[in-house]
């Protein structure tokens, strides 16, 4: 996965992703529009949170929240095709997790 046919990690040793937009339902976000940049190429990517939840930490006394999100994105439009002539899909799903302590 890191060799130059793939994601060519020596090239492009990160990916990123900048959020641009939150949208609510409500009080709660739904989802998070944003850019990702990979292999050099920048695409709009939206993520839908699918489980939101903030409380108080029991020993921090601070708030945290946590966060469930998915996406998905064609590897091909960031120029990473490796396979697609052998019939594999190039579609790619992401599953975050997220967690958060509001500072003081």
């Amino acid at each position: 996965m890191k060799s130059d046919a793939f994601f060519d990690v020596a090239k492009y040793p990160t990916a990123s992703y900048k959020s641009t937009r939150v949208v609510f339902t409500g009080d709660q976000p739904s989802e998070v529009i944003g850019d990702l940049t990979m292999h050099g190429v920048t695409r709009p990517v939206t993520l839908k949170i699918v489980s939101f939840k903030c409380h108080i930490h029991p020993t921090l006394k601070r708030e945290i929240c946590g966060a469930d999100a998915t996406g998905s994105f064609d590897r091909a439009d960031f120029g990473m095709n490796y396979g697609a002539n052998m019939g594999y899909k190039t579609l790619t799903k992401l599953q975050i997790q997220v967690e958060a302590i509001k500072s003081e």
